[in-house]
């Protein structure tokens, strides 16, 4: 049975998604995925893990997001009916481009 900051976690990674879906323009064949959500205990920070494609622009997305930070907070805060409200920050998932280089590796063996 999962436990409440399970069901906060997946609550936030839905509604954090939603909003860089609908609020962040990012330009043509730049993709962006949240693919996790960490929050603290105590409810007032949450770590959300995004992963970029293509990696490439992983600076220009990073630089998005952190001047929109104010505006997503805003937006999920508006949406989200609990207290505290944990305040967000942004890193970047590096999980599936590790993979793959474990992956290449693996084949040169």
């Amino acid at each position: 049975m999962p436990n409440r900051l399970d069901k906060v976690n997946e609550l936030i990674k839905h509604v954090v998604a939603e909003i860089i879906e609908r609020e962040l323009s990012l330009k043509a064949g730049v993709f962006i995925t949240v693919a996790k959500v960490d929050t603290t205990p105590d409810l007032r920070y949450t770590r959300v893990f995004v992963s970029i494609f293509p990696e490439k622009e992983i600076d220009y997305v990073i630089k998005s997001l952190k001047k929109e930070i104010y505006r997503i907070q805003g937006v999920l805060n508006k949406k989200l009916s609990m207290r505290p409200l944990p305040r967000i920050e942004f890193k970047i998932d590096l999980t599936e481009s590790k993979a793959d280089e474990i992956e290449k590796l693996l084949k040169e063996i």
